[in-house]
């Protein structure tokens, strides 16, 4: 998919299916964008296969939280996991569906994908306007090798609540303390300086439009248009590119069986591998739902991703969950969510 069509395709995806609505009990959900890419490839072949679609809204994780809240759509999607006494004051119920990896990405001609190392305290900097030029010393300490060039930085950030800023603002809160006091870790920050744009897709058209720039995005974004991206320096001080096995290493000791509401953050975790922007992205629905056929839906499309949607993610460069996990969810949804009569919305086989 080519780079000026991400976010058309995006906006697409919802409305040709949403056409569908009258037709079948299509299945409505709103929120990250994070893990568009697999979701709208799931939709698309559970479509052809069912006969039920999907009318997605890849409209950040915040909008995504706003409106399960508010009861508009079936589903939400958040790459931000709520906290267990959040989830228990709005009854929801959360569960995780894929593991990927936000990394920066950059338009610096000259310099291909993975060419320039970049380590936390450095890309902080950068998003803090503390850092101006590409061949800052900072940065050129790093990259003994690059010949980089004087081009000044334009930073390009989310300008919706996004769960991805929430993972690259965690991250850099985790490794600079300056970010940590003054910026912080949320959905939506004060940014100190740089253009905001909607979406992973808009960050990503912003960046590819604009020489000297660097941004974030979730990976799939960055390789389906191949962008350049940067490598970082992880918490064991190795340099590690993004890929499906540093994001699986960065997950391999969470203990998600034990995470209450499967609260797991994977920014900065150790490992010689790990690729230190990883995150899970997770779904919610109510746990007493006003419109429990409308939710088994739902879980039966998640129920279905989860048994024949591996090999799509992984195309995608996404990580599937566990088997023991995918268990544990399964257990999840008949033990809590519930119709009026207390009894499950949907089992899985």
């Amino acid at each position: 998919m080519k780079l000026t069509n991400i976010a058309v395709a995006a906006g697409l995806f919802a409305a040709a299916i949403g056409l569908n609505a009258a037709q079948a009990a299509d299945i409505s959900g709103a929120g990250a964008t994070f893990p568009y890419p697999v979701y709208a490839k799931w939709a698309d072949t559970y479509k052809k296969e069912t006969g039920v679609g999907m009318n997605y809204q890849s409209i950040g994780s915040g909008g995504g939280i706003k409106q399960i809240k508010a009861k508009t759509v079936t589903f939400g999607a958040s790459d931000a996991p709520l906290k267990p006494e959040e989830l228990e004051k709005a009854g929801l119920v959360q569960f995780p569906t894929v593991i990927g990896g936000v990394v920066p990405i950059i338009n610096v001609p000259g310099l291909k994908p993975g060419e320039v190392t970049l380590d936390g305290q450095t890309l902080a900097d950068i998003f803090q306007g503390k850092i101006t030029k590409w061949d800052d010393e900072a940065i050129q300490k790093l990259n003994p090798q690059v010949k980089l060039p004087s081009t000044a930085i334009a930073v390009v950030h989310r300008s919706d609540g996004s769960g991805t800023s929430f993972v690259f603002t965690n991250y850099l809160s985790q490794v600079s303390k300056d970010w940590a006091d003054n910026v912080g870790a949320a959905s939506a920050v004060e940014w100190p300086v740089g253009l905001g744009a909607k979406g992973n897709e808009g960050v990503a058209a912003g960046v590819g439009q604009t020489q000297g720039s660097i941004g974030y995005v979730e990976y799939a974004f960055a390789a389906q248009n191949g962008m350049s991206y940067t490598k970082l320096i992880n918490k064991d001080g190795q340099t590690v590119a993004p890929d499906a096995a540093n994001f699986a290493a960065a997950a391999a000791n969470v203990d998600w069986a034990n995470a209450p509401g499967y609260y797991v953050i994977l920014t900065n975790e150790p490992g010689a591998t790990s690729w230190p922007i990883t995150a899970a992205t997770f779904i919610l629905v109510y746990a007493k739902p006003d419109k429990p056929a409308d939710v088994a839906e739902a879980l039966k499309f998640f129920n279905w991703a989860y048994d024949k949607g591996d090999a799509m993610a992984e195309e995608l460069h996404y990580i599937p969950l566990p088997d023991s996990v995918v268990a544990n969810i399964k257990a999840t949804w008949a033990k809590d969510i519930l119709d009026a009569d207390g009894k499950p919305v949907f089992t899985a086989n």
